[in-house]
């Protein structure tokens, strides 16, 4: 493989990480490109600065570790050059449209593969229909969700830590073509993948699909979010201390079931929801959930599932298989901070990863099924939310939040 040429999307801190472990795991070499801006700009002087070389810190994944050496940036996604075979996608699901047209795909004469690091459910089927339009056979390829937790070191040029890999990852082609590189990479990496015939099938199969907008679409997370003073609350703890009461759970049991029809419709098969929190994502003991509790979940009434979803979020606000300390505390596994409102380096408010991601999500799922003809209330309730709470701070503040505007008044694809 050492003829092969990959392009990597983005430059975040998952792009980063995944240009580590694509130039080891596959060789050939690896380039990136970036929309033009100021903070392509940063990225550009940052690899000035260190001969093209990035760096990922990955304790206890050496395959996931190392410094490699980028052969081209791109500055400018209409810049990249006729050369490369494969393309791995790491930026948000919701504007992989304007990313690959602005790219033009036509133009790559030698492109025959796109990966899809973080797509949302229809991501796939959307990209297939840009490809259409061009001459091209291109197989298009769909993970579930990105591999790890990555974050750039503070201060770092281009230094990207993962703190934890995930426990599982699904991945599905469009074409019968091999998905053997890509279940190597990862499997170097200790995660283990699971095949699907359907993209549709790996796409549902992101769980922050169905636990971020309830939890974080709500008055008490976007009060926490749209505030400027420093917040005290907890993401995933019971309410007061954090946004799980049975009302939020209520959202998560009817959001899972609108997504559930949602997969139907587009050939696909539902998440069994509390199986899969507990199996691919966190487990609790059996003591707290049994497997019969698990597997039947589907077939519980709504209240029982609610009521089920609760214990389980009751059962994870402290890491169930920790080991005590010496007065008998379990690690706090929930305490994990909201990140809020903040002004960028150009002093233009912007609204954190969560739960903006989230929200456009949202956004291509209802496009989606009203393209179908599917009723999605409760998906359309949470855009509504979160839009009011935006327009209610930009009136307050008398400024645009960064991109909103725009993105609000689009339909996303």
């Amino acid at each position: 493989m050492s003829g092969r040429h990959t392009l990597i999307v983005g430059a975040g801190p998952a792009a980063i990480q995944t240009a580590v472990a694509v130039k080891k795991s596959w060789k050939g070499d690896v380039s990136i490109v970036n929309r033009n801006g100021s903070y392509s700009g940063r990225v550009q002087n940052q690899l000035k600065n260190t001969q093209h070389v990035v760096t990922a810190i990955a304790p206890n994944w050496p395959s996931l570790s190392g410094k490699v050496e980028i052969s081209r940036f791109y500055n400018g996604l209409e810049s990249v050059e006729d050369r490369f075979d494969t393309m791995i996608v790491c930026v948000p699901s919701y504007s992989y449209e304007d990313v690959l047209r602005s790219i033009g795909i036509g133009r790559l004469t030698k492109l025959n593969k796109i990966i899809l690091l973080s797509p949302v459910i229809g991501s796939n089927e959307l990209v297939r229909e840009i490809v259409s339009e061009t001459d091209k056979s291109i197989e298009v390829i769909s993970l579930s969700n990105y591999y790890a937790a990555t974050k750039f070191v503070p201060e770092g040029d281009l230094v990207a830590f993962t703190k934890a890999v995930k426990k599982r990852v699904y991945l599905a082609t469009s074409n019968e073509g091999s998905l053997n590189e890509i279940e190597m990479l990862l499997q170097e990496a200790g995660v283990e993948t699971v095949v699907k015939e359907n993209p549709i099938d790996a796409e549902c199969r992101n769980i922050t699909t169905y636990v971020h907008p309830a939890f974080f679409i709500n008055s008490f997370s976007l009060n926490e979010i749209f505030s400027e003073k420093k917040s005290l609350k907890s993401l995933y703890k019971l309410y007061p201390e954090g946004p799980i009461t049975k009302e939020t759970i209520m959202v998560m049991v009817k959001l899972w079931k609108e997504i559930s029809a949602l997969t139907v419709k587009l050939g696909g098969e539902p998440i069994n929801l509390l199986q899969f929190l507990n199996d691919d994502n966190y487990p609790v003991h059996e003591e707290s959930l049994s497997r019969s509790d698990l597997d039947g979940f589907q077939e519980l009434e709504a209240v029982k599932q609610e009521y089920l979803l609760y214990i389980r979020y009751a059962s994870i606000l402290i890491d169930p298989f920790s080991q005590p300390d010496k007065n008998g505390a379990y690690f706090d596994f929930s305490k994990v901070p909201f990140q809020q409102i903040s002004r960028s380096p150009s002093g233009e408010w912007c609204v954190p990863r969560i739960p903006f991601e989230d929200y456009m999500n949202l956004k291509q799922m209802h496009h989606l099924g009203f393209e179908r003809g599917i009723r999605l209330p409760e998906m359309f309730r949470l855009i509504q939310s979160f839009e009011q709470k935006v327009h209610e701070w930009q009136s307050l503040k008398g400024e645009q939040v960064r991109g909103f505007q725009r993105l609000a008044e689009r339909e996303i694809r």
